[in-house]
């Protein structure tokens, strides 16, 4: 024989089954315990909240003494200054903020543990009323009554905090004022009797040695004098590709027979599309197809495109030969390479027909 017990609805035994555990027994925090310690707990949070300005004016000075090209040597490892530098001042200045307000929350803020029922997810006007009121009793209990210089010093750290942000906005580029353009984007380190070398081994290359078919990734000899990122943006402006073909079966401009040698080439390798470097060539058709988008451009014709999204041929760069046979340049680039821009003028791009 069982006996079964109702639980009536409605009632606290069945909207609590389980009992209460209550809140476990409060322990004093030391720094409640302890005026002198609380008084340390203060002083520590104002100095990490007060040193965060004194880093972000770092930061700001640091971003315009620097020069561009600086670096610092680390374990061996060398390091662009600027990007270490700031990273450093601006990272710990924010990392100073987070640590200071963990601190005042586990050392200063109010120390009562409270619990409460759930409630439905809509607020009546009297739980709003419960709300303001504990807010105001938890914006006393943080302690800004008593201690009122966290609060200024809080508000100053956030306030300095952006300063560094707003500088680095200056970082997004230079306005491209025709200047501008010339001095970067539009020019390469590529002159007048600069040798091309080849890209790996870097050794110089000599007219004679290139065979019909043949193509070569190559820089400028004088890349080599760059370095860190200065040495990344001037090799991916200067890098080019050398081609031999027979003169017999291409197309050489009037206006570019003295930029060739015997059938040899030199075309910027940067696709004119979005940028990607080219060197997939297709000896028969002379043909150089970019892997990204498929621009395809004929290195027999001034590097013209005959298929894909790519709009404007493949710059060319002028070379000849020294007294020693090496392949050198005549000239810089004469049109800007790489992709478009808005503020490029495209009048000295090869188009068809043009001699």
């Amino acid at each position: 024989m069982s006996i079964e017990t109702h639980k009536p609805e409605g009632t606290d035994l069945e909207r609590f089954p389980v009992p209460d555990p209550g809140i476990e027994e409060h322990i004093e925090r030391w720094t409640d315990a302890d005026a002198d310690a609380g008084n340390r707990a203060y002083r520590q949070v104002l100095m990490m909240l007060g040193a965060v300005p004194v880093l972000a004016i770092v930061f700001v000075v640091l971003y315009f003494a620097l020069p561009r090209n600086s670096f610092v040597d680390i374990f061996g490892m060398e390091f662009d200054a600027t990007t270490f530098l700031l990273g450093l001042t601006g990272g710990l200045a924010t990392l100073l903020i987070g640590i200071a307000c963990i601190h005042w929350a586990k050392t200063i803020m109010g120390d009562e543990e409270i619990a409460e029922d759930r409630h439905a997810a809509a607020s009546p006007p009297e739980a709003r009323e419960v709300f303001a009121a504990e807010f105001a009793k938890g914006a006393e209990q943080s302690g800004l009554g008593r201690r009122k210089l966290i609060g200024g010093a809080l508000g100053g750290a956030l306030g300095v905090i952006a300063v560094p942000a707003v500088v680095l906005l200056a970082d997004m580029g230079p306005w491209p004022t025709s200047a501008v353009r010339k001095e970067t984007i539009e020019r390469t380190i590529w002159a007048e009797g600069v040798k091309l070398v080849n890209d790996i081994t870097r050794r110089p290359i000599r007219a004679s040695e290139m065979e019909i078919g043949q193509l070569v990734n190559a820089q400028p000899e004088n890349l080599w004098e760059h370095h860190g990122a200065d040495f990344q943006v001037e090799k991916a402006k200067s890098s080019i590709i050398i081609v031999r073909m027979d003169p017999s079966r291409i197309k050489i401009p009037e206006s570019r027979q003295d930029w060739q040698v015997g059938g040899i080439l030199c075309y910027s390798k940067i696709c004119t599309h979005v940028g990607c470097p080219i060197s997939l060539w297709e000896q028969q058709t002379h043909h150089l197809l970019c892997p990204c988008h498929q621009s395809t451009f004929d290195l027999g014709d001034s590097g013209l495109v005959v298929f894909g999204p790519a709009a404007r041929a493949l710059p060319q760069l002028p070379i000849t030969t020294d007294a020693d046979g090496y392949l050198i340049a005549r000239s810089d680039f004469t049109v800007p390479v790489g992709p478009s821009f808005f503020e490029r003028d495209s009048n000295g791009d090869f188009k068809e027909g043009d001699r």
